[in-house]
């Protein structure tokens, strides 16, 4: 069985950070174990299903600039 985020956020080693910082590192641990041994290229076909699931319900107003050449790291 899949561990919940509230399962993370419970965890020993970050129970005494603030509530804020606990739940970015849950969410951290939880990505983590859900990758686990994945290649390169599974991990970033993961990330891009979560993007843009997250997207999909999440109503942001984003735009990339025409200046931005993604993955090369040069802008």
């Amino acid at each position: 069985m899949m561990k919940t985020i509230d399962d993370y956020m419970n965890d020993p080693s970050i129970i005494d950070e603030p509530l804020a910082l606990r739940e970015i590192h849950a969410i951290r641990l939880k990505t983590h174990d859900e990758t686990k041994g994945m290649s390169t290229s599974e991990f970033t076909a993961f990330i891009h299903e979560q993007a843009s699931e997250f997207l999909s319900v999440t109503p942001l107003n984003l735009t990339q600039s025409p200046n931005v050449n993604c993955g090369t790291g040069v802008a």
